[in-house]
């Protein structure tokens, strides 16, 4: 990068957290009138929802600097997922719009990142494949003291043989989004389950120990099971309010927070969750 383009770029990120300061951030009454507008097609207050939270946007691309893309970059990538959350935003499920629009934002940050930042790009659904191959083959030597063999590998990673040859094969000529993307020493219970609190950076992240999860999840009992399922979009759901999820399960609102309490509780000791976070 010669002086003047650096000088450039520098003055656009520059240009850009300043416009970003300048939108004081919504309150939840605000937030809910800006997608009723939404809704209807009103295009001042899509951008008004979106300038509002472009602090939001730059929090979290900084989270993955140093892998490729500069600032800028994430920031631009990161802002293609917020216009999508305040597209898809429905306000009458009743959790906050920032918890909503993180997990959009992180996930076009992220998928910029596997397709932009590699000399030869691979489609996304195999560097998915990939992060997985790579942290099943490190668990692996851990545990066996040993490189493991690939259909050991294969079934840790729950990839079959072929699809682990052919991501090798897509994968060699670059470095891999595992150890591109590292992972979080800070690593807590709150890393795998997003909180409903006011933090900005809450988010159901399981990417990369849906597994783990699933196991630990499995040891609750049914009731626990299917009410953290429902309030964090696990699986197939997508994240639902205290109010939607008593509709659901006949539960009245209180009872479902106390559930959900519960069963946070348990899983925060569970064998399954200490040993992911000892892995961390």
């Amino acid at each position: 990068m010669n002086g003047d383009l650096a000088t450039a770029t520098t003055d656009s990120l520059q240009l850009f957290l300043n416009e970003a300061g300048r939108y004081p951030l919504l309150t939840a009454a605000e937030e809910v009138a800006l997608a009723k507008l939404v809704e209807q097609g009103d295009r001042q207050a899509k951008d008004r929802m979106v300038n509002s939270n472009l602090r939001l946007v730059v929090s979290i691309a900084k989270r993955y600097q140093g892998h490729g893309l500069s600032l800028l970059d994430l920031i631009q990538e990161g802002v293609i997922g917020l216009i999508r959350a305040v597209e898809k935003f429905d306000w009458r499920r009743g959790f906050k719009f920032s918890t909503y629009a993180t997990w959009w934002i992180r996930q076009a940050v992220q998928r910029g990142v596997a397709n932009k930042s590699r000399t030869i790009r691979i489609p996304v659904h195999i560097a998915e494949r990939e992060t997985r191959i790579g942290r099943a083959e490190r668990e692996l030597n851990v545990k066996l003291g040993r490189q493991p063999t690939d259909e050991e590998i294969s079934i840790a990673a729950k990839v079959s043989l072929k699809h682990l040859k052919e991501v090798r094969q897509a994968a060699r000529a670059v470095t891999s989004l595992d150890k591109s993307l590292g992972d979080d020493n800070d690593a807590s219970i709150g890393d795998l389950i997003g909180g409903t609190d006011d933090g900005v950076e809450t988010e159901v992240e399981i990417s990369l120990t849906e597994s783990t999860l699933h196991r630990a999840l499995e040891q609750l009992p049914e009731r626990q099971r299917d009410v953290l399922r429902l309030r964090y979009g696990l699986g197939d759901e997508e994240p639902k309010s205290l109010e939607e999820i008593g509709r659901r399960l006949g539960l009245t609102r209180e009872r479902v927070r106390q559930i959900e309490g519960q069963a946070l509780e348990r899983l925060a000791v569970s064998r399954e969750i200490e040993a992911l976070r000892d892995a961390a």
